[in-house]
Formats: structure tokens, sequence, C-alpha cells
């Protein structure tokens, strides 16, 4: 694929701020941007609005197909994801969408449906591509891939502010004990397991603002591009 628009894949685990990271990447290339996540959580909500089961792979791929998806970059007021018309952006960040779109995430046929329709994102000028199998399964060809990482009490404790500022009323370790539990579950999946590409670059966000490690990125592109 020597004629495609470049990618730039930005892997990692729930909470190392990867979907930070890949907003303000792509906003200073002038790059296309795609939530992988977001996708899954809306097929997640598309299939709860329809009451579909989850557990019917046949279903959900048919329910794949028929939902309409959306960025929509409203500026300050950030990225809005619509779905089938309606802005279902505040849904989709719920713990509930989490769940079923990390359920969803493990039928293959349901990765299958929607991998063509990631793929359709790479145009030029370039694709910011976040996820956890962009650099692995999605996108294997790109020219610069990073997996971000961070201690899951790291994670967990960024969840727990966003929450709080939120005025959600969470318990930090049970926060903790769910972010170690996806982690297990996306790690040991059979399909697409969550795990660095082979030609990844590593960046470990523990500590880290997000400047420094939106400048480590993008220094990618500009020194090998």
């Amino acid at each position: 694929m020597t004629d495609a628009a470049p990618v730039l894949t930005i892997d990692g685990p729930s909470g190392a701020g990867k979907g930070t990271v890949s907003r303000l990447v792509a906003a200073r290339l002038g790059w296309h941007y795609l939530d992988s996540g977001a996708l899954y959580r809306a097929v997640g909500v598309a299939a709860s609005w329809a009451d579909i089961d989850v557990s019917d792979p046949a279903a959900l791929v048919r329910c794949t197909f028929d939902a309409h998806v959306e960025f929509v970059d409203r500026g300050e007021g950030g990225l809005r994801v619509i779905l089938n018309g309606v802005d279902a952006t505040d849904e989709l960040r719920l713990e509930t969408a989490g769940a079923l779109a990390s359920a969803i995430a493990a039928i293959p046929e349901v990765r299958g449906a929607l991998k063509e329709r990631q793929r359709a994102f790479r145009r030029p000028p370039g694709l910011v591509a976040d996820g956890r199998d962009m650099g692995t399964v999605i996108f294997p060809d790109a020219a610069y891939k990073v997996f971000l990482t961070a201690s899951a009490e790291e994670r967990a404790s960024r969840r727990h502010k966003q929450l709080m500022e939120k005025g959600v009323s969470v318990i930090f370790d049970d926060l903790l004990r769910e972010i170690m539990a996806r982690d297990a579950r996306d790690a040991q999946r059979s399909v697409a397991p969550l795990r660095p590409a082979e030609d990844a670059v590593l960046i470990d966000t523990t500590g880290i603002g997000i400047e420094e490690v939106v400048e480590r990125v993008a220094s990618l592109v500009s020194t090998t591009g």
C-alpha cells in the first residue's frame, strides 16, 4: 500500500491517555482522526437502543453495518460522536457503554465487520488511529506506531479524578479492580489481544504530562516522515 495515506497508530490500555494524545497529535499534524473504541461503543449503544442481545453475533453484525457513525469536531466543545443522527457522545462515555464495547470486541464476527469500516478512515493527508489493535490488526503496514501505557494505579487515579470532576462518586479501589480485570480480559482474548506491535515505540505515560507525550509522539512523524 505504498500509495496509501500515512497512518500513525496509537494503541494502549484504557486510561493510558491515548484518546487525548491522539486527538491533539491529529490536530497538530492536520490529519484525520479515528477513535476505534468509540466505534465499538457506538455499536454497543446502537444494539442496546434496538434491544439486541449482545450474545447474538448475527444480529450484532447487522447492527454494525446499519449503524451510521460520524466524528464531528466542535472545537472547544470537543469531539462529538453522532450515532444514527443522534449526538450519543455522553452515552458513549458511560461505564455501561464501555462494558458493552469490551464484550462485543471479543466477538470475531463483529471485529471482522468493523475492520473495513475502520480502514475506510485512511485518507489524505493522513490518519491518527487510536485503539487497541490499530498497529497489529487494522493498520499493520502503518509507518508510525506507538503503544502508550501507564501503571494500573495511575490509570485508575486519572479515571477517578475525571469522574469526581463530573460529580460522580466512585470508589478508587473499585475502579482499580475494574481496570485490572479489563486489562486481563483484553490481553487474554483469542482475537486481537491487546499487545504492542513488534515495531511500535513504547511510551510509559506514568507521571508524564500530556503535552510532553504529545511532543514525543508528534516528533516521530516529523523526524521520520
